[in-house]
């Protein structure tokens, strides 16, 4: 345990589909005194077209993170005894004001976009109708691959650590811990 030493708080981040919250599943099952918040978990005040957003300039600061950084600073204060762990299934990487001083290290699952396209597909549709299939893939094609591409323009760049997506769940999850592991010896 990590007495006197605050949480090592490890931010995630993969566009949809990318296997963040895969990741951070299986990492918070691996490692001893963790924890995790999800970024979909909370209703944040932002942006209402995501589309829109990234076409007047994607400033992550539009989003406001109240509740998640509410709940991360709980867990950094209450928790310091026994968690030596914080996985955050987070989006922006060091991008956000908000969050910057709260977050440790940061990695990018580098997930091939039509990789994440037939996971979201599979996840999301599988119990839907093959319309709902092909009006998601149309408004991808009209407007939401711009949506990836900032993120991999964006995010990616100032992540710590990236990981290539397309290599079996096992294989990313050893890596990211020796590299979480590492980390924790600083």
């Amino acid at each position: 345990m990590r007495s006197n030493k605050k949480p090592l708080v490890i931010s995630i981040a993969a566009v949809s589909g990318g296997g963040k919250t895969t990741m951070v599943k299986e990492l918070n099952n691996k490692l001893v005194n963790s924890n995790v918040l999800y970024f979909d978990n909370y209703d944040f005040d932002g942006p209402d077209d995501i589309c829109e957003w990234i076409e007047n300039g994607a400033n992550v600061n539009d989003w406001i993170l109240t509740p998640l950084v509410s709940d991360l600073k709980i867990l950094l204060s209450e928790h310091r005894q026994s968690v030596e762990y914080i996985l955050l299934d987070y989006p922006f990487a060091y991008l956000h004001n908000e969050m910057i001083g709260l977050i440790d290290f940061t990695i990018f699952i580098d997930t091939p976009l039509d990789v994440a396209m037939a996971r979201r597909i599979l996840r999301d549709y599988s119990d839907r109708p093959i319309q709902s299939v092909l009006e998601d893939a149309s408004n991808y094609l009209s407007r939401g691959r711009v949506a990836y591409l900032e993120m991999l323009n964006t995010v990616k760049p100032h992540s710590d650590f990236i990981v290539d997506g397309s290599l079996p769940v096992h294989e990313i999850v050893n890596k990211l811990l020796k590299i979480i592991l590492d980390k924790k010896k600083i």
